[in-house]
């Protein structure tokens, strides 16, 4: 890539992009990126409904495409960013992974699994814990979700009024 050290917000507006990615075929815009010593490995946004597949976040797809690319399924020096705290599902893709650090923007009150209603990355119990920093940019991540699902209430809104003028 380069030769200069990025910071946390470089790559979280990376995975911001990503969840751009995400939005623009109606996924819920949440977006990763997978970073080892300053060189971009991988990127991954959500394609749940695309793919039919509930594993498809983007964390999962950034991790999954990490490791085809180092050619390994551990991953101990790497960072993973993304947009959203990590669900349960995607915290213990963390951990199996080995993945050294974690950068999320915005908590995820209902299903966050790195401090919101439970702590996976950190449990004492487990064979491997993961540095974390969470609220990088978390204001911008935070609007991005936001935005989204008020458009599509309002777009469910809509739909359900014209079809009561219609029926």
């Amino acid at each position: 890539m380069d030769n200069i050290e990025h910071d946390d917000a470089y790559w979280m507006r990376l995975a911001l992009a990503q969840a751009d990615n995400a939005e623009g075929i109606n996924e819920i815009p949440v977006g990763a990126v997978v970073v080892c010593n300053n060189n971009l490995v991988s990127t991954g946004y959500n394609q749940s409904i695309l793919l039919s597949d509930p594993s498809a976040h983007a964390e999962m797809v950034a991790i999954r495409a990490a490791g085809a690319e180092l050619n390994n399924y551990r991953l101990p020096d790497c960072t993973l960013y993304v947009t959203l705290e990590p669900c349960s599902m995607c915290a213990g893709l963390l951990v199996h992974s080995r993945i050294k650090r974690l950068v999320f923007g915005a908590t995820d009150a209902k299903t966050g699994s790195v401090g919101s209603i439970m702590n996976l990355v950190a449990h004492s119990q487990l064979n491997h814990q993961i540095e974390y920093t969470s609220g990088v940019l978390a204001e911008e991540c935070s609007q991005k979700i936001s935005d989204f699902f008020k458009r599509r209430r309002a777009e469910i809104k809509a739909l359900k009024k014209q079809k009561r003028k219609e029926g």
